[in-house]
């Protein structure tokens, strides 16, 4: 929590099902960035788009019409950065992973199950509009970004 400054609004959360704190933010143009401890985190855009994710160790960035899982080769001399689209099968079972792991925190808001551990700022805004923003990404399909520009 100390660590997101760039999450302008922030919070920690203490979720049932949830062996470590979750941690949501927002970023100064408004995307969304959930912590479910430091394995998996999902970062969408400020229309509620899938824009990043890290799952059971691997980076994805979105390339706009699909996700490209991202790997750093470390050698002595260099770090080189390998990239794999996703074929739709695994591209599938990742938006299946996101829906599944938010539509748990859903339900746990929905039964007031969740506890609010700290806030910043402390104005208890953050858990309103999260739930409002989680129901735009739960009710529809998973949306991707558009691609992630980088320097060449």
């Amino acid at each position: 929590m100390r660590e997101a400054t760039a999450l302008r609004e922030r919070a920690e959360f203490d979720v049932p099902h949830e062996s470590e704190a979750v941690i949501v933010g927002y970023r100064a143009n408004g995307s969304l960035s959930l912590y479910f401890g430091p394995d998996p985190c999902f970062h969408f855009d400020s229309d509620m788009r899938l824009r990043r994710a890290y799952v059971d160790g691997e980076l994805y960035r979105t390339q706009g019409t699909t996700f490209a899982r991202l790997r750093r080769d470390r050698s002595n001399s260099c770090v080189e950065l390998q990239r794999h689209e996703l074929s739709q099968v695994e591209l599938t079972q990742i938006f299946e992973q996101v829906h599944e792991r938010l539509r748990r925190l859903v339900h746990s808001f929905a039964e007031s199950a969740v506890n609010c551990v700290q806030e910043i700022p402390a104005d208890g805004q953050i858990q309103k509009r999260l739930k409002s923003d989680l129901k735009i990404i739960m009710s529809r399909p998973l949306c991707l970004a558009p691609a992630i520009n980088c320097r060449r």
